[in-house]
């Protein structure tokens, strides 16, 4: 097994065990929602500290419902990463074009 293999596969444990392990530990039991985000978190601090907090603006679109918001973020989770794959592809491309191009640079004429 390769240095890479090896490093990976820890990574992708690690990954895997920040997943499972609220989970596992029961982290959030004692709340109504336990996975709440940080938006719905920090508004409910808000509303604890003072009640009669007014917000400064709402937002443009409010989705119908907590499963249109989640698609949504999803959505925007895979474009996000889709941009981020294109440009390190494109990269990654790039370097190779350009090694291949110094490799027939160098070679000799005659071979």
């Amino acid at each position: 097994m390769s240095r890479n293999t090896k490093i990976n596969a820890l990574l992708l444990l690690a990954v895997a065990a920040l997943a499972v392990l609220p989970l596992v530990l029961g982290l959030g039991d004692h709340k109504e929602e336990p996975f709440a985000g940080a938006d719905a978190e920090a508004e409910r601090t808000i509303t604890e500290i003072e009640p009669d907090y007014e917000p400064w603006f709402s937002p443009l679109y409010e989705p119908p419902s907590g499963e249109v918001e989640s698609a949504l973020f999803a959505l925007q989770a895979a474009i996000g990463a889709g941009v981020l794959a294109y440009y390190f592809g494109l990269r990654r491309g790039r370097r190779q074009g350009e090694e291949r191009a110094a490799a027939v640079r160098d070679t000799p004429e005659g071979d």
